[in-house]
């Protein structure tokens, strides 16, 4: 069964958490399994199915900075989307890739992940690995934040987050959506839009972005394009031999 790689022009988040849903509901069992990659229109961050934004995010601050926020299709935290690859990955129920079992699901595609990360870094010296057991959170409200939250199969560098990503399943397949840190949201940023102060520092204790803290827009563009085609070639090795790219 062959993968699909999908690219889609930029979009607003709302639309592409609506899109990733979309392909979601049309996925059938015998399907080809999807790798999807996106673009945002403007500053987006969005929020997993079960979060209330209200309870952790500060309306005046999404409009003093311009971030468009929507709700994603799967689960997890909150993530600001300005300084990361975002993707999707679709597996169907018929396909090899699919895995009954959710973390066994997660370790599958964050490993691919973790493959293409490593290659993208393997100057530095880093090693990576996947998170083995989900730590405590070391705040009440850190768990409702990716990038402050380690879980369990999340691709870790030196004990801090440099992936994540969240599942949801139908009886026809799965949806994962993953985020991979490329560098950090200005602080007096994240002050404006997060209700909870202590996150703020713990989101940057806890993740690991990969060009730093201060990359320009053209250094995260350009590493997107790189680990987006990294991200193909462990996709492949572990869904089949062949893809079409649409």
């Amino acid at each position: 069964m062959n993968w699909r790689v999908l690219h889609t022009e930029a979009k607003s988040a709302q639309e592409n958490m609506a899109l990733d849903a979309q392909l979601l509901g049309e996925l059938s069992c015998h399907s080809s399994a999807i790798l999807h990659h996106y673009d945002w229109l403007g500053s987006a961050l969005t929020y997993g199915h079960f979060i209330t934004p209200e309870n952790y995010l500060r309306s005046e601050g999404l409009l003093e900075w311009g971030y468009e926020a929507a709700r994603r299709p799967t689960g997890g935290g909150i993530i600001f989307h300005t300084g990361d690859l975002a993707f999707s990955v679709l597996i169907p129920a018929a396909h090899p890739c699919f895995r009954a079992n959710t973390m066994d699901s997660y370790a599958l595609v964050n490993k691919a992940v973790m493959n293409a990360v490593e290659t993208f870094m393997f100057q530095l010296g880093n090693p990576l690995s996947l998170l083995e057991q989900t730590p405590q959170p070391e705040h009440s409200g850190a768990e409702r934040f990716c990038m402050a939250h380690p879980t369990r199969y999340d691709v870790m560098v030196g004990g801090r987050k440099v992936a994540g990503a969240a599942q949801r399943r139908t009886r026809d397949g799965v949806l994962h959506q993953g985020s991979i840190c490329l560098t950090t949201v200005e602080e007096r940023c994240l002050k404006a839009v997060l209700s909870h102060a202590e996150i703020v520092q713990m989101m940057k204790g806890t993740s690991y972005p990969l060009l730093g803290e201060a990359a320009s827009i053209e250094k995260v563009e350009e590493a997107r394009s790189i680990l987006r085609g990294l991200l193909e070639i462990e996709i492949e090795k572990i869904g089949g031999n062949n893809h079409d790219k649409t």
